[in-house]
């Protein structure tokens, strides 16, 4: 295995407590969320207590102001043990950065203490029944009228839709702008007007609460507007490339995981008389992988070290999310192919990890978007 020269001692030392942590409080309990659609709420608080919720924020606000880092491994370990109904991620990785990157300062004060101790769950509200990658193509209104803002529309996708106590809504506030008229703009659960479809059932990520969600004439102050009015698509490209390396870091660790559960497996495993190790196409098949987990691990760990020195930008980060999960899905597949029946059994991780990794290539922006986004910058 080649060394992983990103992480410092202290993040080895955070990654033992966070795992811990996660086989303590989250994996004996995670098969009966996946029954719930959701993760219980206690675990957001457990988490919290000990800074496992956005590392990142400033000490005023009662973060400890550490490095991007500390968010790779708890999503890393969340990954590793299969956890795919924690949506840490989301939360510290993609949502509440908006608000510490563009809130203004009584934003911050109101709501980032609740972001740190796992209070308040934040969810992001891009993605719209029609529009999916085209975030251009976004509906959903919001019309100044004194001083509020009236949003009308629909969100779909959204996860922790259902236990979010913030929603950062991408809103059009100017219908003749185009990506120029896009704003975000906070919105608090119980808010009138604004309602919560049921749990989507999905075919992976069974533990994650994802929903859909609905505005109509929701008020909220004019103080809830996020940065500045039509500046949201900016907001948004640029918390892009941090959300996809997010997405990258969780689906390299997932793979790395699920291979080494199947070295293990088809070494007790027997067919024939012997161990499916011993047969050549076991061998071929996991030899290949471990190359290609080994050159993504070098890889995703560079971009890494990239987006913590202000570096990694939109097309490496496109790279790295295309990349990483095609990998993923590739190596779930062909793992629990080696598995046999018992691969298709639910009870195994690698079923598991089959579908859950399928949606790794949508969420984020399509790898066909990736796509888009690397050819127009390799061919000008």
């Amino acid at each position: 295995m080649i060394p992983r020269s990103v992480f410092e001692p202290e993040h080895e030392q955070f990654r033992d407590s966070v795992r811990k942590f996660f086989e303590v409080e989250a994996v004996p309990f995670h098969e009966q969320w996946e029954k719930d659609g959701q993760i219980d709420r206690d675990l957001w608080l457990k988490a919290g207590k000990l800074g496992l919720l956005v590392p990142t924020a400033d000490e005023v606000y009662g973060g400890v102001a550490v490095d991007f880092r500390y968010n790779a491994v708890v999503s890393e370990e969340a990954s590793r043990l299969g956890l795919s109904g924690v949506g840490f991620f989301l939360h510290s990785d993609i949502a509440v950065p908006y608000l510490l990157k563009n809130g203004n300062e009584a934003q911050k004060q109101k709501y980032i203490a609740g972001c740190i101790s796992g209070e308040t769950i934040v969810a992001i509200a891009m993605t719209e029944p029609g529009t999916g990658s085209d975030l251009q193509g976004i509906k959903t209104t919001a019309v100044l009228e004194g001083d509020e803002y009236v949003i009308n529309g629909a969100k779909t996708f959204i996860t922790c839709g259902l236990q979010s106590d913030l929603v950062i809504v991408v809103c059009r506030t100017d219908p003749n702008a185009g990506s120029k008229g896009l704003s975000l703009i906070l919105v608090e659960s119980g808010t009138e007007g604004f309602s919560k479809g049921a749990k989507l059932e999905k075919i992976g990520l069974k533990a994650q609460d994802t929903s859909e969600l609905f505005f109509q004439d929701v008020r909220v102050p004019k103080e809830n507007l996020l940065g500045e009015e039509g500046m949201g698509f900016v907001y948004l490209m640029r918390e892009l490339p941090q959300e996809r390396l997010s997405i990258a870091i969780a689906a390299t660790a997932s793979a790395e995981s699920i291979l080494a559960q199947t070295v293990d497996y088809v070494k007790q495993r027997k067919a024939f008389g012997k161990p499916i190790a011993a047969f050549q196409n076991s061998q071929f098949e996991l030899a290949e992988l471990d190359a290609k987990i080994s050159c993504m691990r070098v890889f995703i760990d560079k971009c890494l070290e990239l987006l913590i020195n202000k570096e990694l930008d939109t097309v490496t980060a496109s790279k790295a999310k295309m990349l990483a999960t095609d990998l993923s899905f590739d190596v779930a597949n062909r793992c629990l192919q080696l598995h046999g029946g018992y691969g298709y059994m639910w009870e195994y991780p690698v079923a598991r990890a089959f579908a859950d990794t399928r949606v790794l290539s949508i969420y984020g922006g399509t790898n066909e978007i990736m796509k888009l986004i690397i050819g127009r910058e390799l061919l000008g």
